[in-house]
């Protein structure tokens, strides 16, 4: 369940794919790694918040606790740390697993390739994350896949967010996952589940409903930086000053016209730390429609600054961005669309 043959047509398009991803990460200067299919089983654990679960773990052997790689960044900070790597842009394209219930229709199996791309280093604040949305910008216009919109958002407003409303820190990463899928499900659920299943009280979910509801650019960046509450707190003000001055470099390449900032953006996995983005296609339904629809996730990604320090004896931090293009998810757009052409 979950996997799938590909006869030579298919192999073919996946081919083509691929070496559009990697000419395009290539460009960028990133050179290519690999690592082991299997890692440490502790390696991985913790790392993945509510998705831990989705780990295929595998019995002893030979005296080791081993499962199967579930994303590319994981093992990449690894490398890093027991390598003793300060600066490296790196792409990695393999397969990863996920003990998930799959959803073949939608591109979601337990056996996929990811397409990674990578910054790890000391740089000018703002500059890798801005390279990152660029390659996603250039990787999607090059595709020809329709309209898209990067989401962008970041970890530290949205915990500025919900302390302001008032939610305990030790609530901060449940809230996030609840937060996370309102890209899916109408606020009322979202809020419901924050009040029911994760704790908050009621005001701070309506607080915090305010809040997540808004999307913009340049401009609510301004107005949340003067906003009387969230201008008080440490971690948001930070945030939106860095998100300022990234929407000042992707102005400059004036790619700003496909990004949207938005404050329902939280990525459910724990190793965020900063800017996390999401790109999306929208389905162009017909004209009465309203907002163009999503037809769901392309690509991914966001700063983990703290990764490398849990692998490193030391705790030495490698801060690090990247981006993970969902060429599963891609695939089986184009599929759907060439057999509709037959």
């Amino acid at each position: 369940q979950g996997t799938r043959d590909h006869p030579p047509a298919q192999a073919a398009l996946r081919d083509r794919l691929l070496s559009a991803v990697v000419s395009c990460f290539k460009r960028h200067g990133a050179a290519a790694i690999d690592t082991p299919v299997l890692e440490l089983r502790e390696t991985l654990m913790g790392k993945y918040g509510e998705d831990t679960k989705l780990i295929y773990e595998l019995q002893d052997q030979g005296g080791e606790l081993l499962a199967l790689r579930y994303d590319l960044t994981v093992p990449f900070a690894r490398y890093l740390a027991m390598n003793k790597v300060t600066n490296m842009k790196r792409y990695h394209v393999a397969k990863v697993y996920r003990r998930d219930n799959p959803a073949t229709t939608r591109g979601r199996y337990r056996e996929f390739y990811q397409c990674d791309f990578d910054i790890a280093g000391q740089f000018d604040p703002m500059i890798p994350d801005a390279e990152c949305l660029k390659i996603v910008h250039e990787i999607l216009s090059d595709l020809q896949l329709g309209d898209f919109i990067i989401k962008v958002n970041d970890r530290r407003i949205l915990n500025g967010v919900f302390a302001v409303c008032g939610v305990p820190e030790s609530k901060f990463i449940p809230a996030c996952s609840t937060v996370d899928k309102l890209d899916k499900v109408p606020w009322e659920e979202v809020r419901s589940e924050m009040v029911g299943e994760k704790g908050l009280s009621s005001e701070a979910a309506d607080r915090i409903g305010e809040y997540v509801q808004l999307h913009g650019g340049l401009e609510l960046i301004e107005r949340l930086l003067q906003d009387p509450k969230l201008s008080q707190n440490k971690l948001a003000k930070e945030g939106l000053g860095d998100m300022k001055l990234l929407f000042e470099y992707l102005t400059l390449f004036g790619i700003t016209g496909k990004i949207s900032f938005d404050l329902s953006l939280a990525r459910g996995l724990d190793y965020y730390t900063g800017v996390i983005f999401e790109a999306v296609l929208l389905q162009q339904e017909n004209e009465h429609m309203e907002e163009p629809v999503s037809i769901g996730s392309v690509a991914g990604g966001g700063r983990y600054d703290g990764l490398v320090g849990m692998f490193d004896p030391k705790g030495r931090k490698v801060p690090c961005v990247g981006v993970s293009i969902g060429i599963e998810r891609i695939f089986s757009i184009l599929e759907q669309r060439l057999e509709v052409g037959d």
